[in-house]
């Protein structure tokens, strides 16, 4: 048997019609998303398969990518008999990761990440914040950048280290916009702001800190099946103490995402993508050698339980 790690998306992932094939062939999947449904009062049918604006509010996108992984990873289960040696996610999947290796119950943790969006959303009211990807620069060299425009009282952080040469930088839209020619004149090949109106990842999110931390202390549990490897951190933890503390300082801290690649990767034969899309894998192409699959449709799934074997 190899050894796995699970992958799981963040926010950025969605679209409408995501788990639709799922939905369509498998009754456990009508089920889950049934349960999400009651849990959250909003029939999420509706939020998933039909046109829609609210998709991409934080407070459904995040339970709406929870839902479609945690659906993929039953579905996987549930063909093929395996352990997982981690379980990690960018940002909101950590969270997904959390309900994979049982330290979060589904319905708990569908709820939890509705709240986490609300205090996200919250958090971000008045302070017109956004997000900025940068490519072909090194760490070091955006996060002088960052700290040099700090210096000068601007809010910009690094937020998200995706790859070598591609990092997300957060903080308020009208400093990301004055950074962007700073950025092209250092050396970037590509600045541009992304389509958010959330800065994550940053101290932008103190607010949203407290309210989510109570929330944590409910609805994490002690039951870890395998370690997850923190955002925060980019190592493994194995309890609630920690989860706590680690998802707690993760909407104020950077997602070292390409870090926590690198520290298992000669522990793991085979990262498997459960969610929407295949953002992940096309990261983890870019971060190591070891081979990266996508459970997003039922014929990934069969390809996926197919590979577990080879």
């Amino acid at each position: 048997m190899k050894r796995i790690a699970l992958l799981y998306p963040g926010q950025g992932s969605q679209k409408v019609g995501m788990g639709k094939d799922f939905y369509d062939n498998s009754h456990l999947a009508k089920e889950m998303i049934q349960k999400a449904s009651d849990r959250l009062g909003r029939d999420l049918v509706k939020l998933l398969f039909e046109p829609n604006n609210d998709l991409n509010l934080t407070q459904w996108t995040q339970p709406a990518i929870l839902l479609v992984s945690s659906i993929a990873t039953t579905l996987l289960k549930e063909g093929v008999d395996f352990s997982a040696r981690y379980a990690l996610g960018h940002s909101l999947g950590e969270f997904s990761a959390l309900v994979a290796i049982g330290a979060l119950g589904f319905e708990d943790g569908v709820e939890l990440v509705h709240k986490r969006g609300e205090f996200m959303s919250q958090a971000a009211q008045g302070k017109d914040g956004g997000m900025m990807v940068v490519m072909g620069l090194g760490d070091e060299e955006v996060e002088k950048i960052c700290k040099e425009a700090r210096d000068e009282a601007k809010q910009v952080w690094p937020a998200n280290y995706n790859s070598d040469g591609q990092i997300v930088v957060a903080g308020i839209k009208s400093d990301l916009q004055e950074m962007e020619s700073r950025f092209k004149e250092r050396g970037a090949k590509r600045a541009m702001l992304l389509n958010m109106s959330v800065a994550s990842h940053c101290p932008l999110m103190e607010e949203a800190r407290a309210p989510l931390r109570e929330y944590l202390e409910h609805f994490i549990q002690e039951s870890f099946q395998a370690p997850v490897v923190s955002n925060v951190t980019a190592n493994p933890y194995k309890s609630k103490n920690e989860a706590i503390k680690l998802l707690d300082r993760q909407l104020v801290e950077p997602v070292r995402y390409k870090q926590s690649i690198k520290n298992i990767e000669e522990d793991v034969d085979l990262f498997i993508e459960l969610g929407e899309g295949n953002v992940l894998k096309g990261l983890n192409r870019r971060i190591t050698k070891v081979p990266t699959i996508n459970v997003s449709d039922m014929k990934s799934l069969e390809t996926a339980m197919e590979t577990i074997y080879k």
